[in-house]
């Protein structure tokens, strides 16, 4: 039987993106997405919310692009599959994390950069893995 992995999330980024890179220079980019559900509670007619919250990894190209042009609060669609990391905490104690590795991001909103100017359209097609095509793209609300 075949298998999927993939996830899509539409969401508001928890804090400005700050971009890293790797001893061999690769640029890499960890941010939290929310997303928030809401409904009316059939009981009461009660408006509830609920939000989670997403942690997602971007490499490449598309970090950059996330680094230069989100910010807190701004939309962003996210595109990829779910990847659980493994490692060894100060007390020894092994620890998982699982996360978001983006394949394609594309900037929800408005087209302005950090200093309120006009963004330009944005296509990255770095990805971690060079065998794999990703894209980053920003598109106006």
């Amino acid at each position: 039987m075949a298998s999927l992995n993939k996830v899509l999330l539409i969401g508001n980024v928890g804090q400005d993106p700050e971009v890293r890179h790797t001893d061999a220079g690769t640029a890499v980019v960890n941010l939290a997405v929310a997303t928030t559900e809401r409904w009316t509670d059939p009981r009461n007619g009660e408006r509830k919310e609920r939000t989670e919250w997403h942690r997602v990894v971007v490499w490449g190209r598309q970090a950059e692009v996330a680094g230069k042009y989100l910010k807190k609060g701004g939309p962003v669609f996210i595109e990829g599959s779910l990847q659980t990391r493994q490692w060894q905490d100060q007390d020894g104690t092994t620890r998982y994390s699982t996360e978001i590795r983006t394949q394609r991001l594309q900037l929800l909103g408005s087209r302005v950069d950090e200093n309120g100017n006009d963004a330009p359209v944005v296509k990255a097609t770095d990805a971690e893995d060079p065998t794999e095509e990703t894209t980053a793209e920003r598109v106006g609300a």
